[in-house]
């Protein structure tokens, strides 16, 4: 069973190239941090505090990846399980809101709300909150930031010298020197190239004696249809076809592997404040058959579209997938995690287009019942929020892509506690969270 996490991977690396002389002279630091992801931040200013130089190399142009992306309702679980740098992020959240100058378009939750604030902390945040307090950070540490420099993903990205990276490249030619590599990135580029073994995909249960990994179906219970829906265009008629987004392969046995992996989306930063609300983009390249699936299911009486549509600050939310279909684009990622970057960027389109075409469908599109299109009217994008883009978030959001193989792998067994943890360095609390893989008729 994986956990939803940002993987931390100290990494050995590849060879010295033979024309290392010819390369430009590289930046140096104690320690290289290739992603500006929460964990590539945190690990920066921790190096910092231990008096390390070091440098934080980024993809793109901003901090914190999805912290500052759409993911504003924290995934915290036991509070209590929270701290270190990590409880100081929470708690310079709460300093900012503790200003009643800063909320513009709503008042602050009452106490005791879900997910608001205890022990000095504040667990729901603006996205462009998180993004600044990062930045300051930063700054105030006296962390090197790169922008902008993502890896060379070819034999040429990553020099080794025996079992250690001495460099790596990035695509405009930048060449990052250190002691110590950190990929702090979701895909896992870095690791992937400095010959560290990952897997992806669902491993079987009898790998790791686990339960609950591999194909699921038996235990499957969220996410699912709560009413019964023929998947046939023609309803009854099997040699019609399938609805779109409807797999027809035959799910393998519970238990066993595959290539498959759970679904990405993004997570939206949407409001219902007329001051500040942008309208949802129609896509090109609309199709609203696309959603024929969800049509079909309202039609049935399903009306509980708008589930996780959670609130954080200002009149704005965190919407994120909720039942079963919503954002999450299922079994469109396969070929992220291992993609080259034209088929990275051919996934993330498609996921846009759906995303959008999605929301736009409930708003507009005559067969959606009035009330829910009403409904879905009132909500759009944030004018103050991703302004380059629109409104729309700079991160896609890559639950899972390459996940390390070491000689330790946290599995089912140590998250029920059946077997211990060795050298443990951090602490958490949420459950064993896995988003759909796919759907099948």
């Amino acid at each position: 069973m994986k956990i939803k996490a940002t993987l931390l991977t100290f990494v050995p690396a590849l060879f010295v190239a033979p024309t290392l002389d010819a390369r430009p002279a590289p930046q140096r630091a104690d320690i290289v941090i290739y992603g500006c992801t929460s964990a590539g931040v945190v690990a920066a200013i921790e190096a910092r505090r231990l008096n390390r130089s070091v440098l934080l190399v980024c993809t793109g142009n901003y901090l914190g990846g999805m912290t500052t992306n759409g993911l504003g309702w924290s995934d915290t679980g036991n509070h209590r399980a929270i701290g270190g740098l990590a409880l100081d992020f929470y708690r310079k959240v709460k300093r900012h809101y503790d200003n009643p100058a800063v909320w513009i378009h709503s008042k602050p939750p009452k106490a005791g709300s879900e997910n608001f604030a205890d022990d000095g902390a504040m667990w729901m945040f603006e996205p462009k909150v998180a993004e600044k307090i990062f930045e300051d950070w930063v700054r105030d540490a006296g962390v090197d930031v790169v922008r902008n420099q993502p890896l060379r993903r070819d034999a040429q990205g990553v020099e080794r010298k025996g079992q250690r990276i001495v460099a790596f490249t990035s695509k405009s030619g930048r060449r990052f020197a250190g002691e110590v590599f950190i990929d702090a990135t979701y895909e896992g580029d870095l690791m992937g190239l400095s010959g560290v073994s990952f897997t992806t995909g669902r491993e079987a249960n009898s790998r790791y004696g686990e339960t609950l990994n591999g194909v699921q179906l038996k235990n499957t219970t969220n996410h699912q249809f709560t009413l019964p829906i023929d998947p046939y265009r023609i309803k009854g008629d099997p040699s019609s076809g399938l609805l779109p987004r409807i797999s027809a392969a035959t799910p393998a046995a519970d238990g066993t592997a595959d290539d498959k992996i759970q679904a990405y989306t993004f997570r939206l930063c949407m409001t219902d404040v007329p001051a500040n609300r942008l309208p949802l983009p129609k896509p090109a390249g609309y199709d609203p058959g696309q959603y024929a699936l969800l049509k079909r299911y309202m039609d049935a009486g399903y009306r509980n579209f708008f589930g996780k549509f959670d609130r954080i600050p200002n009149g704005k939310t965190d919407t994120n997938n909720f039942g079963a279909f919503s954002t999450d684009n299922i079994g469109m990622n396969y070929g992220y995690p291992l993609g080259s970057d034209a088929e990275r960027a051919r996934i993330i389109h498609e996921h846009v287009t759906y995303q959008q075409g999605l929301f736009y469908f409930m708003a507009n599109d005559p067969s959606v019942p009035a009330e829910t299109r009403a409904e879905m009217s009132r909500w759009g994008l944030c004018r103050d929020e991703f302004v380059t883009s629109g409104g729309w978030p700079r991160e896609f959001y890559v639950r899972e892509a390459r996940r390390m193989v070491s000689d330790f792998v946290m599995a089912e067994p140590h998250l029920r506690g059946s077997k211990p943890t060795p050298r443990p360095i951090g602490m958490g609390s949420y459950n064993m969270d896995l988003a759909q893989c796919a759907a099948h008729c």
